[in-house]
């Protein structure tokens, strides 16, 4: 390890400080004074304590909040926008402290938490914009009598609910549309990566919206998730995770009728066909299962190749596992870091031994020495795995890639769709009409076609199946934390029965 990595993370070590709730304008102890222990994945060093919230505190954020939504919800749209603008400004004023501070609390490499705190900037502009631009109704003439026209208002108090993996970017995701749109929040994000909230937080505070309009608290799934979840004055719950949590936020939310958006796990195809481009299909593969750790809900973890050209593929995958660079997550160098927790590194170390039980090939590259101390899962290939396999069925969330082979179009569509899960797929082919026909046929949310995850703020994000339900991403975010209502005036005399009248 580089000596000026070893000084950075003692340096951003020092820097760190206890993290508190953010509640109504104002950082908090929990009611409770509890706290938890936050453990660095690099060397699985205590880091900070943070604030444990339960039902009590959520309560306080949502009266806060529900406080605050009477001068958010009514503010002018523009006044409310300079805000967000303001936002994704004291961001990217910010990118390279928050990225530093990102890469130390998850694992993620720093070259790749330098992009996502940029894209977290551009959440807030893009969602200011798109309000200006999109946030508009729709108005229905019937003859002269009637002019039926419809608008958006906010939901009032938005409980949102993040992941750990790029857990910045992630939150700005469902922040920006929330607030951009007025309504007011209460975060509880993930309690294995807590410091990018609190700079959140931080960020927000500065901003200096109106107190209430945004909160954060931190705790457990059980107890703050839980409380969130199940508060009556809480009308919509956006939640990223996995697909058995997010099933008992939904039962645990239905007595109140909350609206819900689940963005939920994957297990996504990545299909090569004899005629692609070999050297772009193999560049887009490794980088969709390595990045992020491997820790993404769209990662192409099933890589389905051709029999014509799977031998060399194969090969040239082996070379690309093996040239991988593990290491320090805040080396520029580094390609894969460590696992966000000892809890999910063993989780992921498991599921490699199911696979090889079940007669899987393991291809794996190699983790040096000196970061034995670390959540470190090398880069790795299930060969001559098959669809019936538990690791071709199940989530792993880690860098672990199954590979499998197929003859027919039909017989790869088959394949693709013989999971429960359906986020994303991939397809390559340079024959576009194979392209369209095959990745139409896939039951996901989202298909790239010769692409890599490319993410395009405009459109619609989120899965079919156990991968989730409705979509947020763009204006169609607006289906979510807005309200349609629809105002009939009448402009004519027209007809109106008289029940009652006569005599």
């Amino acid at each position: 390890m580089a000596q000026q990595t070893v000084s950075q993370y003692e340096e951003i070590k020092k820097r760190v400080k206890d993290v508190k709730l953010y509640i109504n304008g104002e950082f908090v102890d929990a009611e409770s004074h509890e706290t938890f222990e936050n453990i660095n994945p690099f060397k699985n060093e205590f880091i900070n304590e943070v604030a444990s919230g339960d039902h009590v505190d959520i309560h306080k954020a949502v009266m806060a909040a529900k406080e605050a939504f009477n001068i958010w919800g009514r503010m002018k749209q523009n006044e409310r926008l300079e805000y967000i603008y303001k936002i994704g400004q004291l961001i990217e004023e910010r990118i390279e402290d928050i990225a530093l501070f990102e890469s130390f609390d998850t694992g993620l490499p720093i070259s790749q938490t330098r992009k996502q705190v940029a894209r977290s900037a551009q959440n807030f502009r893009f969602y200011a914009d798109m309000v200006k631009s999109h946030l508009s109704g729709e108005a229905y003439q019937v003859d002269d009598e009637f002019i039926n026209y419809t608008i958006h208002k906010p939901v009032g108090v938005a409980g949102l609910i993040t992941p750990w993996n790029a857990p910045f970017m992630l939150e700005t995701w469902k922040i920006a549309p929330a607030l951009a749109t007025g309504n007011t929040v209460v975060l509880k994000p993930a309690e294995w990566s807590p410091l990018s909230a609190n700079l959140l937080a931080e960020i927000i505070d500065q901003a200096g919206l109106p107190k209430g309009t945004f909160n954060v608290v931190h705790g457990f799934g059980e107890t703050a998730g839980a409380s969130l979840v199940a508060h009556p004055d809480v009308q919509l719950i956006s939640f990223t995770g996995e697909t058995k949590t997010g099933s008992e936020i939904m039962k645990n939310g239905a007595d109140t009728l909350k609206r819900f958006s689940m963005e939920l796990g994957g297990k996504s195809p990545f299909i090569v066909f004899e005629d692609a481009d070999l050297d772009r299909a193999l560049d887009a593969a490794v980088w969709g299962i390595f990045s992020f750790n491997g820790e993404r809900c769209t990662a192409n973890s099933r890589l389905y190749l051709h029999e014509r050209i799977a031998d060399e593929f194969i090969a040239r995958l082996k070379e690309r596992v093996d040239r991988v660079i593990v290491g320090d997550p805040m080396d520029p160098n580094t390609e894969l870091g460590p696992l966000i927790h000892k809890t999910h590194y063993h989780n992921v170390k498991r599921y490699i031994e199911i696979a090889k039980d079940e007669g899987c090939e393991i291809y794996s590259g190699e983790i040096p020495a000196e970061l034995t101390s670390g959540n470190y899962v090398a880069p790795t290939l299930l060969l001559n795995a098959n669809n019936a396999m538990k690791v071709v069925q199940e989530e792993i969330f880690g860098p672990v890639m199954a590979v499998m082979t197929f003859k027919e179009e039909d017989e790869v569509l088959e394949l693709a769709n013989d999971v429960k899960y359906g986020l994303a797929a991939y397809v390559w082919t340079n024959d576009i009409k194979r392209g369209h026909r095959v990745s139409q046929a896939i039951e996901s949310g989202m298909a790239w076609i010769n692409s890599q995850n490319v993410r395009d703020l405009r459109t619609p994000f989120g899965g079919a199946k156990y991968s989730g339900i409705g979509r947020e991403g763009g204006y169609y975010a607006f289906e979510f934390y807005t309200e349609r209502q629809v105002i009939h005036v009448s402009i004519g005399d027209h007809r109106i029965p008289q029940f009652g009248k006569k005599a």
